[in-house]
């Protein structure tokens, strides 16, 4: 379960430009304001975007006007994200959306909600998940094994615990230190 939580963060980002659920990259910046409606998205004119674009997006070309405001949006940030990649970054990313691609329609959407509840949180709880996947990202393979296996064994109740009283980041061991609760 925590494990499709942050392959969530990695794969949404990538496949947000393909996927039908737009969701901005980890690490970008956070809404602004949750609490004010957003205003409604403005359709994005073909002509407007870059032939780098285009040509990213040319099987969406004949039927672009009948797409939804959102997913035009969507679909022209994904392609500018894109392009900012290095060959290193769009390899990464075909191989997450070929994850994405294969997972059961049921995981996606569970991957989706989870994902939503990211954005729901406020920016600083937002940036500890951020830094408290990293390090775990940089831990040995077997401490992360070891931790999901404790995960897997904690209760609901013993999980929502642990999260409640995980401290910030700058109270946490440095490198090295031992964590007596999972990432």
């Amino acid at each position: 379960m925590i494990r499709a939580l942050l392959i969530c963060l990695l794969n949404l980002a990538a496949a947000a430009a393909f996927a039908q659920e737009p969701a901005p990259a980890p690490g970008s910046p956070a809404p602004e304001s949750s609490a004010a409606p957003e205003a409604p998205a403005q359709p994005k004119a073909w002509n407007s975007m870059s032939p780098q674009q285009q040509q990213l997006l040319h099987g969406y070309q004949d039927n672009w006007n009948s797409l939804p405001p959102e997913r035009q949006q969507a679909l022209a940030r994904g392609s500018q994200r894109w392009l900012t990649m290095t060959p290193e970054q769009r390899a990464g990313a075909q191989q997450r959306f070929a994850q994405w691609r294969a997972m059961p329609p049921e995981q996606r959407q569970l991957l989706r909600q989870r994902w939503q509840q990211f954005k729901a949180l406020p920016p600083e709880r937002q940036q500890r998940v951020r830094e408290q996947f990293n390090r775990f990202r940089q831990m040995p393979p077997e401490r992360r094994e070891q931790l999901r296996e404790q995960w897997r064994q904690m209760t609901p109740e013993q999980r929502r615990r642990v999260m409640q009283r995980a401290p910030p980041r700058a109270a946490l061991p440095h490198a090295g230190g031992q964590h007596h609760y999972p990432r």
